[in-house]
């Protein structure tokens, strides 16, 4: 097997570290520190594989600085809105990402802010640790019952499948909307209605939850428009991308209380956050946990392993994007 060089951006799961320098000459990154863009671009010149994370752009420029030597670009994650895809087909560079091994653990966490935004969690866990909880009172902090509400799920692959499974545990009816339709018998497996107008679905939701990719064909799906047709008992949770929603609209709408809350696990500027989100009662934060487990995060550095892996033995690559 060819020993390729291979830059590491991020720090990786121990595990998968210890499989890279295993079997490959492989610049890790002990201190999970960003690498400043001169030493990132001098460094990558050098390099067979570059393997960013989701969080960590690989622009059109720093394809360029690569030159001829870079051959794969190794994403841990599944989306590869950080990767210019036109310039690395340009520069004949493969892109490889790393599905299927994160679905069940990101369902969780969309769950769990359903759960969380529905039931006022965030806020009143707040409250207690301010030493505001007076006791038990018949009217204090009062949520809103899942059961045989509406789940909309915008985008119904493998995640948006998985929550809604979980979501008909609760007794909820799932509504989606998705590119194509399912067929039939993943439908009834999943009591699932196809709505074809997304308007329309929208405005029915007492919950809407995106799983739908970053492109820009999604870029603000859930613009000021859309988000206006929210009902003003409606929630929103998102645990794909936050470039899916116009979010300075979706801030207006929370603080107006058009809409009841919001659970969100990513943001347009990640990792900085607009101050009125934190200044909100009625959303959930969290600082994107979607696959942040052990198993999890070391399944998809695994699959980064496995695709360079194909690289050096000259194999078809598992996971190709590009």
């Amino acid at each position: 097997m060819e020993r390729l060089k291979v830059l590491v951006r991020r720090r990786l799961p121990e595990a998968v570290e210890a499989r890279l320098a295993a079997s490959f000459d492989a610049t890790l990154n002990p201190d999970d520190a960003p690498i400043p863009r001169p030493a990132l671009e001098a460094a990558v010149r050098g390099c067979d594989v570059l393997v960013p994370s989701v969080a960590e752009p690989v622009d059109a420029a720093l394809i360029a600085a690569a030159g001829p030597r870079l051959r794969l670009i190794a994403n841990f994650g599944v989306g590869v809105d950080n990767i210019d895809l036109d310039a690395a087909r340009a520069g004949r560079i493969a892109v490889t990402n790393t599905p299927g091994v994160l679905t069940e653990d990101t369902a969780d966490i969309a769950l769990a802010l359903v759960l969380m935004a529905a039931r006022r969690l965030g806020s009143a866990e707040r409250a207690l640790r301010r030493g505001e909880w007076r006791g038990w009172g018949p009217t204090d902090r009062l949520g809103a019952s899942l059961t045989g509400k509406t789940l909309a799920i915008v985008g119904m692959g493998r995640i948006g499948q998985a929550v809604a499974r979980r979501a008909r545990a609760l007794g909820m009816r799932i509504d989606y909307h998705n590119r194509r339709q399912l067929d039939a018998e993943t439908e009834a497996a999943l009591a699932a209605r196809y709505r074809p107008d997304l308007d329309a679905m929208l405005a029915d939701a007492d919950v809407v939850s995106l799983h739908a990719p970053a492109t820009p064909e999604t870029h603000r799906l859930l613009d000021r428009r859309r988000i206006g047709l929210l009902r003003r008992e409606a929630f929103l949770v998102n645990t794909a991308r936050g470039a899916l929603v116009d979010e300075p609209a979706l801030i207006a709408a929370l603080e107006a209380g058009a809409i009841a809350g919001a659970g969100l696990d990513v943001y347009a500027d990640e990792p900085r956050l607009d101050p009125r989100l934190l200044a909100l009662e009625n959303v959930v934060l969290l600082p994107h946990l979607g696959s942040a487990t052990v198993e999890t995060r070391t399944a998809m550095g695994m699959k980064v392993v496995d695709n360079i892996v194909a690289l050096a033995k000259g194999r078809d690559l598992p996971d190709r994007v590009v």
